[in-house]
């Protein structure tokens, strides 16, 4: 079996694969301040309550943007479980070339998911995370890494209006009734929701032009299965993409 984690800002997910199947995943939220004993605790309460014994977990796959807890994480994994530890970087083998200006720059979760879209769902593709921040990712009709574009996440921007403004409220990010609000909460809304919508169709049919019309358009993230509901443009929501991603990336570096 092997053990993926993916340190996002916001969440960490854990995935458990034996074989090809991903038979156990958890979410918890990223917490910089927790020490390796914490996060290895975590990890053993976790096994124990899904009865998963350790000792058959074979190796952890780890990607990471968030400098603060992988080494944490890293001293969890020795000392608890002590099997072999991969962390995703730019200079492993990914079975793609990355072809930016400066490849030690693009975050991990970043190559993770290129890397799962190229071998999983073919190219040229566009895979949008909707995360803390919005990332675009594109791979080419040569199955390469070119670059793509990063916004501010949903989320992300409904807090910033609440922090920058006097007298807009903090709400929940959701479809509102109508695209025309009634009151500040539904026009807030519907501006964060189908503006996100707007702004992502926008960069598809940007990309389109540039890349060609045959490219697909993979979504993961929290509300990657909500947007798919309102537009044409997603082909397909896998929400655990960063996972296969990583298990991918180890198995091409054994």
């Amino acid at each position: 079996m092997l053990l993926t984690i993916d340190i996002g800002n916001t969440n960490i997910t854990f995935g458990v694969f034996h074989d090809e199947a991903l038979i156990m995943r958890w979410r918890m939220a990223t917490d910089r301040a927790k020490m390796p004993d914490e996060y290895g605790m975590i990890l053993s309460f976790l096994f124990d309550h899904n009865g998963i014994n350790p000792s058959y977990i074979s190796g952890v796959c780890v990607s990471s943007v968030v400098p603060q807890v992988t080494p944490k994480m890293e001293d969890a994994i020795n000392y608890y479980i002590d099997k072999p530890f991969l962390a995703v970087n730019y200079k492993l083998k990914l079975g793609l070339k990355l072809k930016i200006d400066n490849p030690s720059e693009i975050g991990n979760d970043r190559i993770a998911d290129a890397v799962a879209v190229k071998h999983l769902y073919g190219y040229p593709a566009c895979l949008i995370d909707f995360g803390t921040a919005t990332s675009f990712n594109i791979i080419d009709s040569h199955g390469d890494y070119i670059g793509g574009a990063i916004a501010a996440g949903i989320q992300t921007s409904a807090e910033a209006l609440f922090l920058k403004t006097a007298q807009l409220p903090n709400i929940n990010v959701q479809r509102p009734p109508h695209i025309i609000g009634k009151n500040t909460i539904h026009s807030m809304q519907s501006g964060l929701f189908f503006g996100y919508i707007s702004l992502f169709e926008g960069m598809v049919i940007r990309y389109k032009k540039e890349i060609g019309e045959n490219m697909k358009v993979i979504a993961t993230g929290g509300l990657a299965a909500v947007f798919k509901k309102e537009t044409i443009m997603i082909d397909q929501v896998d929400s655990w993409l960063t996972l296969k991603g990583l298990k991918i990336v180890w198995e091409l570096n054994q």
